[in-house]
């Protein structure tokens, strides 16, 4: 995925294309997330529209019609197109879409768009043909309904988001917020997106790889959190933190920390603190000329080459190649 912080001449153009039984929270997603990327100055660096069959009146599941602007012909010059979920029609029960819309999503990726599906948005661009021989993900109780329409495509249902090059598909609801912020963070670094996301009142980072949270029971009400270690970590993501810290921090048994750590959070301490790491080593990288070694230091890795495993798992590239894509000077050697 290419950074377009040099492309600072038009605004990136985005074209929702809704289908009758939208889903009402999929189709704001795109428009109130990317609305919110800006530079510094107050550009905004999105220019997000919707669009429709025809230009014609859909109906949503939030009991509304949605009156578009555009019709198809939006999906003609549109940098990105981004299909929200539905909750019936023939996509989801048949696999099928009207020929003029999959035409046109195959004709928008084919000239170098990139397309990304919210939700059960995934069944049309399966119904297109644009997932065959692909790994992608809808909402996991959609996902038996998925394979059997869908043969051809690679699914896991077991995660929020996921990107195949220019092709990207999310889980449901607020895993679209995900990757919307994911590709703010791709286009323009994790200072805008983490801007973005605190315009949204959303945390600034979940792994696409995270599982989704597939029917686990919502913990009691009661006043012990333990938000009040996680703070204290984010503060001393330099030093050595174990898990019994932690717990004293929460003043709970180690047994309960745990327990409550991952039914508040999905992650286990140790997952979460790498996590944790990761972020703030990504962001030193684009906002600081500290050394790779520098920031291995103070984010806890204690060396580079721990640095450099834990960026490469996590997105395929080592820190010097994220620091030339996304630092502001990047002229920087690093060493």
């Amino acid at each position: 995925m290419r950074n377009n912080r040099a492309m600072s001449v038009r605004p990136h153009r985005i074209a929702v294309l809704a289908l009758d039984h939208v889903v009402g929270l999929d189709l704001g997603t795109p428009s109130q997330v990317f609305s919110t990327a800006r530079s510094t100055g107050g550009s905004h660096f999105y220019d997000v529209r919707v669009c429709t069959p025809g230009g014609r009146p859909v109906r949503s599941t939030a009991g509304y019609q949605v009156l578009p602007d555009h019709g198809l012909e939006l999906l003609d010059t549109a940098d990105t197109v981004i299909v929200p979920g539905i909750h019936d029609g023939n996509a989801l029960t048949a696999g099928s879409i009207e020929p003029e819309v999959a035409d046109a999503l195959r004709s928008a990726y084919e000239r170098g768009a990139r397309v990304m599906s919210i939700c059960t948005g995934a069944f049309v661009l399966a119904a297109a043909g644009l997932l065959d021989g692909r790994r992608a993900t809808t909402h996991w109780a959609y996902a038996e309904q998925f394979r059997r329409l869908h043969q051809r495509v690679d699914l896991d249902p077991g995660v929020l988001f996921i990107a195949d090059d220019r092709m990207l598909t999310s889980a449901g609801v607020a895993a679209g917020i995900d990757l919307c912020l994911h590709v703010i963070r791709l286009d323009h670094g994790s200072e805008v997106a983490n801007r973005a996301a605190r315009r949204c009142v959303m945390p600034p980072w979940r792994d696409g790889g995270q599982a989704q949270y597939i029917e686990r029971p919502v913990p009691r009400a009661t006043d012990a959190s333990t938000a009040t270690a996680r703070e204290w970590a984010r503060q001393r993501l330099h030093e050595s933190i174990a898990l019994r810290d932690l717990a004293e921090q929460a003043r709970m048994s180690v047994r309960t920390f745990t327990r409550r750590f991952r039914s508040e959070t999905g992650l286990s301490p140790a997952q979460w603190l790498l996590q944790q790491r990761t972020d703030h080593a990504r962001l030193l990288l684009e906002t600081t000329d500290l050394t790779v070694d520098q920031i291995a230091r103070r984010c806890g890795f204690g060396t580079t080459a721990a640095l450099r495993q834990q960026l490469h798992q996590r997105i395929g590239v080592a820190p010097s190649t994220y620091r030339r894509t996304f630092h502001p000077r990047p002229e920087l050697i690093e060493t």
